[in-house]
């Protein structure tokens, strides 16, 4: 039943992906209509997972979300957050290696949609391009999601917190919100099946940008609150750490 359901989610992703494009591409004629449907694109995958797969959720701290655009700054353990984060908050575009762009369909969107795409190969240049970039996407109005590990973390692990978020926080003064969650511990990294079960999200009260003298200072703030939470949440999947542990890892020489 598992495989059958998850064979009927990537059927419609597919099959809906291909057919929702020149909806996409008419979007592209009216101000910020891309994030619109694409939105509305990753809101339906949303609800498949939910409502075939059994893949379901739980929020926890909506009513910290401020009302004016800011900086998420949210784990990542799967693709899963990708969708959701769009759901939960107003929106938004992501910041994302530009490789990604070279993907068909999921690729366009992404950049149509006015994502921050930025060379992760050249750090000095990624982290220009984030702030060229931000200063454009908060002039239109857009929230900006940012996965500060920089890829995808497995459960019960913790990675490098790259200082991009809080480097933009700081110089586009908008303040960063902390979101924890446990969804890699249902949708494994890589992997064709996602898991039923629901997934712990939990979102922090803002962080002022000017509460930290310099992006590595706001950057320990919002990895110390997100990770203390992970240690609340996690060990509810299947895929959950046997005996929960997040090491602290050596200290980045990368400062986007």
């Amino acid at each position: 039943m598992l495989l059958l359901r998850n064979l009927f989610y990537w059927l419609f992703l597919v099959v809906f992906t291909v057919c929702f494009l020149p909806i996409v591409l008419v979007s592209m004629l009216i101000p910020k209509g891309v994030n619109y449907t694409t939105t509305f694109w990753a809101l339906s995958l949303l609800w498949m997972l939910e409502h075939v797969v059994g893949l379901k959720y739980r929020v926890e701290g909506k009513e910290n979300i401020p009302a004016e655009p800011s900086i998420i700054c949210c784990k990542h353990q799967s693709g899963w957050e990708t969708l959701a984060m769009q759901h939960f908050f107003p929106l938004l575009v992501f910041v994302a290696k530009r490789e990604l762009f070279k993907i068909p369909f999921f690729g366009w969107g992404l950049k149509w949609a006015g994502t921050i795409g930025i060379d992760r190969g050249n750090p000095t240049k990624a982290s220009q391009q984030i702030i060229d970039q931000g200063v454009k996407r908060k002039a239109q109005g857009l929230w900006i999601c940012i996965f500060p590990e920089g890829t995808r973390i497995k459960p019960g692990f913790r990675g490098r917190y790259k200082h991009g978020a809080a480097r933009m926080a700081q110089l586009l003064h908008m303040n960063v919100v902390p979101v924890a969650l446990n969804s890699g511990e249902f949708w494994p990294k890589n992997s064709f099946l996602k898991y039923p079960g629901t997934i712990s999200v939990v979102i922090g009260k803002p962080i002022a940008y000017d509460a930290a003298p310099n992006p590595e200072a706001l950057t320990h703030l919002c990895e110390t609150w997100i990770e203390n939470e992970q240690a609340k949440i996690q060990g509810a999947g299947p895929f959950g750490p046997k005996q929960p542990q997040v090491p602290t890892p050596p200290l980045s020489k990368t400062r986007l």
